[in-house]
Parts: structure tokens; C-alpha cells; sequence
């Protein structure tokens, strides 16, 4: 009897030892798994697709007019443009651009127009009516001078006296060249002096 008890002591003794380690087996796999499930809880959940509306619309291209769409340019050349001050009697720059001379596809008239480099600020606007001189800058070879009575750059008519230089001789021969022509077209357009002073206080802006 003895015996048979130890045996069985012994037989549970094994059962124990044997379902212990099973049991060690079962908790270390789920410590794996809750080891595993907490790394992905650490991750951040994958978001959805959200859309949102710009606050903003932006809205469609505006075409910005410059009152040169019924004109013809018939000169354009490199220069840079001065203005005689009355009150300090000394030349001001009033930028460095491309001087034009734009003749209109109705009406024929052709006006002087100089717009500064980048900022494109109109630095001269005026017809060239037949009163107008051009005379050489003293002491120079390329460069001109002649006064508008009209010129409206600033926005209203106002008289002023111009300088003009180009960077060689050839430039501002060029120049002299077609401001005496489009001179000349204009006289016939014009007509009188009187009826050319009128229409020069308007040229397009």
C-alpha cells in the first residue's frame, strides 16, 4: 500500500512539474502576444481619407490691359530718360527702360511711350506733335532733348522738358530718325496746331 501511495505521489509530483511547464508555455506565448498587441497600440491608427475645401478659391487669371492693344510699335530701343526740374534747374532721372513709338491701327497717330525696367512705371506718355524740337544734348553724341507740352505720365497733362540717351551714337540716330518720321505722319494728322495741342492731352494711359 505504501508503495502504491508513493507511486502515486510521485505520478502527481510528475503531473504537477508537467502541467507547470505547460503552464509557463501558455503564459509566456500570451505575454508574446500582449507584447506584440501593445507595440501596435503604440502605433497611430491609419487616418482616413478626409477632404477638405480651401478657404480660398483663387479666381481666374484677370488680363490686365495696358491701352496699347490697338497700337503698332514702330520703334523700340534701349535708353534712359530724364526730366529738367524748373525749380532746382538740374536734370532727374525718371528711369531706364525701352522707349516706343506706338502708332494706332484706326486713327494712325503715334505716341511716345517709356515704361521703367520691372516695375513697368510709365515714364513718358505724349504724342509727337509738330511744335515739338529735337535738338542734340550739348556735349554729346547719343543724346536728345525736346519738351512735350502735354506729357501725362504722372496722369495729368503737364509740360515738361526731356532728355534722352542711348548707349551709342547708332541708337540715337536711330531714334532721331523715327521721332522725325512719326513727327512728320502725325502733322498730317493732326492737322492745325490747335486741333494737335487738344489731342495731345489724351493719349491712352
Amino acid at each position: 500500500m505504501a508503495l502504491k501511495r508513493r507511486k502515486k505521489d510521485e505520478d502527481e509530483d510528475r503531473g504537477d512539474t508537467s502541467g507547470s511547464a505547460k503552464a509557463q508555455r501558455e503564459a509566456a506565448a500570451a505575454a508574446a502576444e500582449k507584447k506584440e498587441g501593445g507595440e501596435d497600440d503604440d502605433q497611430p491608427p491609419e487616418s482616413e481619407d478626409v477632404h477638405f475645401e480651401p478657404v480660398i478659391r483663387l479666381t481666374e487669371k484677370v488680363e490686365t490691359k495696358t491701352n496699347e492693344e490697338s497700337e503698332e510699335q514702330v520703334f523700340k530701343m534701349r535708353a534712359k530718360l530724364f526730366k529738367f526740374v524748373r525749380e532746382t534747374t538740374e536734370w532727374k532721372e525718371r528711369g531706364t527702360g525701352d522707349v516706343r513709338l506706338l502708332k494706332h491701327r484706326e486713327n494712325g497717330k503715334t505716341r511716345l511711350v517709356m515704361r521703367r525696367d520691372k516695375t513697368l512705371k510709365v515714364c513718358a506718355n505724349h504724342y509727337i506733335v509738330p511744335e515739338m524740337k529735337l535738338s542734340p544734348n550739348v556735349g554729346s553724341d547719343r543724346s536728345w532733348v525736346w519738351n512735350a507740352a502735354a506729357d501725362v505720365s504722372e496722369g495729368e497733362p503737364e509740360a515738361v522738358t526731356l532728355a534722352i540717351r542711348f548707349a551709342n551714337a547708332e541708337n540715337a540716330n536711330s531714334f532721331r530718325d523715327a521721332f522725325l518720321k512719326a513727327q512728320k505722319d502725325n502733322e498730317i494728322l493732326f492737322g492745325s496746331s490747335e486741333e494737335a495741342a487738344a489731342t495731345e492731352e489724351e493719349p491712352s494711359r
